[in-house]
């Protein structure tokens, strides 16, 4: 059960279900509550689903409102989407492909307006393409690149295809004030500024309400539903049960039967590859406490690999505010110490990393494509065919690294014969390059071990080709101005020396400005 704190004093006591009122009652109202909210307008309604415990309870609640309704009265859709990032663990995964699909059948056979959506981020917005192909670090809470492009882009973009079709649109999600302290307190924001009865407005986009219909529910509340009330669209609510009960790390997911049985809530889906948190609990406890969902192990050590520390912080290092030894140093190592431009920046003067270097990006998608030629010969047979990166990502992947970063050795072929043992299924670039890889591999004995010069030469040679085709070669010379900046340090130290110097300059030339200086250097040419 929930423990409830008072700031009496007092010791904290324990809630009962629903605050000691029936689930009949409880469901009846609710289910009211949402039927007189449909129709009172036209306005759609989208319903969030993830397949987790929150989601499916607010869908059975609707879909359990819309069934007593008249079918003259079901006049409007209702979307449900589910967002797949491409990355979310493949249990969770197959569970809502398959529970979509189920629910597409039910609704038509039922005659409810239900239309499920499976959503799935641009190619160029995926987690692989922009891990191995533009090297972006892994996800981090400073740098969480991952969520708005993985999760929230797909979404918003559907909802503002509703919008438009419709000029507004009601979204109906599973969120619950007790899911933590932070959440209670946006929920109680938007409250204040609701313009009607139980609908909130949206932060972020605009002509679009939230409607929350079990924002007060405890995680026992929604337990307690799910397995009294039979899912309507014909899917197992104790599979989920079981489910969760095999992502806790003690096995135990029991339904509360007093004040001292613990709930089942604490289990986390989400991506498998997410660096956000220290340990993916629930994936270890899956692999843990069944010895089918084995086959996972590969998916861990990967995601263990793009979160290793590489070093830790010592006795004497210079150890930045915050952090203390023994805590991970960045992944500096891995890291180019340029920016994404090739410009370096100083932190307190040392420098900003940039993306992963080409070498350890060709390391993970290797060891990607061995996890997944591994799990498809040794998995069950409901994931012989996992994906764990698509061929359209990885055609993305080999542009990326042909053209925009200029590594013309074309090395992703290479690599998914060597991981897979079959050919790449795309076609060769050789036409589109100024070399072919047997030219890069002369032109790298000659860097003799110089990797920056050999980049730079690797970039000149890239944007010569680039601008040989073209009528007007307009910007040839600041290409290739910017290819040599790059590219013109001996090595690491010799870079930040440089980028230091130039600091001290510029902090030189400002400090000994007058103010007649500043004047005459704002005036108009």
């Amino acid at each position: 059960m929930t423990t409830i704190p008072l700031n009496l004093g007092l010791t904290p006591v324990r809630r009962k279900p629903f605050d000691g009122r029936s689930l009949d009652e409880v469901v009846t109202e609710l289910t009211a509550e949402i039927r007189e909210l449909y129709t009172a307008d036209q306005v759609p309604w989208v319903i969030g689903y993830s397949g987790g415990k929150d989601s499916t309870a607010v869908l059975q609640l609707v879909w359990m409102a819309l069934t007593d309704l008249p079918a003259e009265q079901r006049t409007k859709t209702v979307h449900v989407i589910s967002t797949d990032t491409l990355v979310e663990n493949p249990v969770v995964a197959a569970w809502v492909s398959a529970s979509l699909s189920t629910m597409q059948d039910a609704a038509q056979a039922q005659g409810v307006p239900v239309e499920p959506h499976r959503l799935t981020p641009e190619i160029k917005d995926t987690f692989w393409v922009n891990l191995l192909g533009r090297g972006y670090p892994a996800p981090r809470p400073k740098f969480r690149w991952c969520t708005e492009r993985l999760k929230i882009k797909p979404s918003n973009a559907f909802i503002r295809s509703v919008v438009a079709a419709h000029g507004e649109a009601i979204m109906v999600l599973g969120i619950r004030k007790t899911e933590s302290q932070a959440r209670a307190r946006a929920m109680e924001k938007h409250e204040k500024r609701r313009v009607r009865d139980r609908l909130s407005p949206n932060a972020n986009l605009p002509n679009s309400l939230v409607y929350s219909p079990v924002e007060d529910w405890t995680n026992d509340d929604v337990w307690e539903f799910l397995m009294q009330k039979p899912n309507p669209w014909g899917y197992n609510n104790q599979d989920l049960l079981t489910m969760y009960q095999g992502a806790s790390s003690d096995g135990e997911c029991p339904l509360v039967v007093d004040s001292t049985t613990p709930s089942c809530g604490s289990s986390r889906f989400g991506c498998w590859t997410c660096t956000l948190v220290e340990e993916d609990k629930s994936m270890s406890a899956m692999i843990q406490n069944d010895e089918e969902k084995e086959w996972m192990t590969p998916l861990l050590e990967l995601r263990n690999k793009l979160d290793a520390p590489f070093e830790e912080y010592k006795e004497g290092d210079d150890i930045p505010l915050g952090r203390k030894v023994g805590d991970p140093k960045p992944d500096k190592p891995a890291r180019d110490f340029r920016r994404m431009n090739g410009k370096v920046m100083l932190f307190n003067d040392d420098p900003i990393h940039g993306p992963y270097l080409q070498s350890f990006r060709e390391d993970w998608l290797k060891e990607l494509l061995e996890a997944q030629t591994w799990i498809r010969a040794h998995a069950p047979a409901h994931v012989k065919n996992i994906e764990l990166v698509t061929l359209e990502e990885l055609h993305e992947i080999r542009r990326i690294w042909v053209f925009d970063k200029h590594e013309v050795e074309d090395s992703l072929p290479r690599i998914y014969q060597e991981a897979t043992g079959d050919p790449f299924p795309g076609g060769p670039l050789d036409e589109q390059l100024v070399m072919g890889s047997d030219e890069m591999d002369v032109l790298k004995q000659v860097c003799d071990g110089d990797d920056l010069h050999y980049n730079m030469v690797r970039e000149l040679l890239a944007v010569e080709r680039k601008y040989r085709t073209m009528a007007r070669r307009s910007g040839l010379f600041q290409a290739l101005e910017q290819a040599v900046q790059k590219g013109y340090y001996e090595d690491r130290e010799d870079a930040v020396e440089f980028a230091t110097r130039k600091k001290k300059w510029r902090d030189d030339i400002a400090e000994n400005l007058t103010f007649d200086d500043e004047n005459e250097l704002d005036a108009p040419a």
